[in-house]
């Protein structure tokens, strides 16, 4: 049905219909009713308010939880195209950060799934250190390995914007990163100078 809705009824659904999407995705009755959700979810996203209404209904955990269950491969593509759309916006990022696995998750399925799941988990993780960095999530991201998964979209073809965007984050932070003792002799030597 929302892939037949204009873009001006897509931007004012329900808060209801986007939280019975999201209890869809979290109950996963079935991985044919978790995928439609998940494209629906994937429709409704691309708009402001509606990744507002998306995060309040705890759109970022079920996510983060449905991509740590391995649930499939397409599952775990639209799941991460979901959580780009949602950080998005501030709430969706500060979610995705303030989950334990949320960093950590999103990042392991870039260069695993397909190059558009790598596109939009390098895209999430660009809007996290562009907008998100504290000294506290940019150590997270080294520590969790966030930062070597960049370095390996770097020397793998994992897309052309899916690079600039990993070389960017990462020359932007190599303050923070590039001298750490978390990143391994080989890696620190691909660094973007």
């Amino acid at each position: 049905m929302t892939s037949a809705m204009l873009p001006e009824r897509l931007m004012t659904v329900s808060a209801e219909l986007v939280q019975e999407v999201v209890r869809v995705v979290a109950d996963g009755v079935s991985s044919q009713a978790v995928k439609a959700a998940l494209h629906v979810l994937c429709r409704l996203c691309p708009w402001g308010r509606n990744r507002v209404k998306a995060v309040e209904a705890g759109a970022v955990a079920v996510l983060v939880e449905l991509l740590l269950d391995e649930g499939g491969r397409r599952a775990a593509e639209l799941a991460v195209v979901a959580i780009d759309h949602l950080c998005g916006c501030a709430e969706g990022r500060s979610e995705l950060v303030a989950h334990p696995a949320g960093l950590a998750v999103v990042s392991k399925k870039a260069m695993r799934v397909s190059p558009a799941t790598t596109e939009s988990a390098v895209r999430a993780l660009h809007a996290v250190a562009r907008h998100s960095a504290t000294p506290a999530v940019l150590q997270e991201m080294l520590a969790v390995g966030v930062v070597a998964k960049l370095l390996l979209v770097l020397q793998v073809d994992g897309g052309e914007r899916a690079r600039v965007r990993a070389r960017e984050m990462l020359k932007a932070n190599a303050r923070v990163w590039k001298d750490s003792p978390c990143l391994q002799a080989r890696l620190k030597a691909s660094y973007p100078s």
